[in-house]
């Protein structure tokens, strides 16, 4: 029997057991989640960090909502201190491999970005209702590694991607904004998604392509992207082939019907034709790769759970949270595009990282990343 009154320390964990194993199976819980202690001066274990993490940034749980939860356990556990594990952890154990990542992601061929708003309510020289910017770049479609990295910056200024896709020289997928022509040395590519969403905003109830012109740019795009359908299982060399012979006529055609548009000033069928003879260059980049999707999605697709997210917990409260949460989504939605569950890849990371110490190497990091083998094995056997 344990005599609870010779207890020092209570700890927190989480993890699944035998109920039939009785007591044994709670010990070999807590014994697998405190091989290290995250924090010298608090409780928090890779489990319940890893728990608290996944739960809000994977399944959008507020903390607030969280220190409910654990309050109906009988466990008093404030969202303020949840947030300073969060925020402990990140800049102390996950920064060097969030920067890692950053490293993996500007070695690959195409990035795509994206960006959205955040509030931060203590930010100096700013209202605690001014808007920030929480940007996103993510690993090409057809990327061997797929890495999705979220940062945190006060703006929306072109400067912010230029700083931080320095040393990139491949192709940059974007929708449109022009923030993102200050990224000198890489190749524009445009998002047909935005082209063809102009069209159907111009597009009047009941239109046809006899009697709207917005209907007819609309038919294009749909043309283009059934067209990439039927290669989009294809090697990049097959590819590139299939849109020089195939595709590039209908383009050819489409921008040749755009100068026969004339549409009112004002109206959103200028909209449409003024997008797509703007991002002509950027639109026609795709024809010469194989590995450039037609359009901005997967980015829109990537930065949606953060969005999804902040109609929860609606603001970050600090600078560092903020800059803390992008770490944490980076390594949630990294997970999630390499198949790997993201309670259980945060549990890993957070169990590994302080037997590294705070200064890991290369070799160390590239065995954390959710493509390593090691870590695809720990999937596949359920360990």
């Amino acid at each position: 029997m344990i005599d609870l009154a010779k207890v020092r320390n209570y700890y927190i964990a989480c993890g699944y057991t035998d109920l039939r194993l009785g007591i044994d199976g709670l010990v070999a819980v807590v014994t697998q989640q405190y091989g290290s202690h995250l924090n010298e001066e608090s409780l928090a274990s890779p489990s319940s960090v890893a728990d608290i993490m996944a739960k809000k940034y994977a399944d959008g749980l507020p903390l607030a909502r969280q220190e409910k939860i654990w309050a109906r356990e009988g466990v008093e556990l404030s969202w303020a201190t949840m947030a300073n594990w969060v925020i402990q952890c990140s800049q102390t154990w996950l920064k060097p491999l969030y920067k890692h990542m950053k490293q993996r992601l500007l070695e690959q061929n195409v990035i795509h970005a994206d960006e959205t708003v955040v509030q931060v309510l203590k930010e100096d020289g700013k209202p605690a209702t001014s808007e920030s910017r929480m940007w996103l770049y993510a690993s090409g479609e057809y990327s061997k590694n797929h890495v999705r990295i979220f940062e945190y910056q006060p703006d929306r200024s072109g400067k912010r991607p230029e700083s931080f896709l320095k040393g990139f020289t491949g192709c940059l997928v974007t929708d449109g904004y022009a923030g993102y022509n200050q990224v000198a040395k890489v190749t524009h590519c445009g998002c047909w998604a935005h082209a063809r969403r102009k069209w159907r905003e111009a597009m009047p109830d009941g239109a046809t392509v006899k009697t709207s012109k917005a209907a007819v740019g609309f038919q294009y795009c749909t043309k283009l992207f059934s067209l990439e359908k039927k290669y989009i299982y294809a090697d990049g060399k097959s590819r590139k082939a299939y849109r020089q012979n195939v595709v590039l006529p209908l383009l050819e055609e489409y921008f040749a019907w755009l100068k026969t548009v004339h549409p009112e000033k004002g109206s959103k069928l200028e909209d449409a034709v003024r997008y797509s003879l703007n991002q002509k260059q950027q639109l026609m980049a795709f024809l010469d790769y194989g590995d450039v999707p037609i359009s901005n999605n997967l980015a829109e697709n990537a930065i949606r759970p953060f969005v999804v997210g902040r109609k929860n917990w609606l603001f970050c409260d600090s600078v560092k949270g903020a800059e803390s949460s992008a770490i944490v989504y980076s390594l949630v939605e990294t997970a999630k595009a390499n198949r790997i569950e993201p309670y259980e890849y945060l549990l890993l990371v957070l169990s590994m990282l302080p037997y590294q110490g705070k200064s890991p190497s290369h070799e160390e990091l590239e065995k954390l990343m959710p493509w390593h083998p090691a870590v695809q094995h720990r999937k596949h056997s359920g360990e």
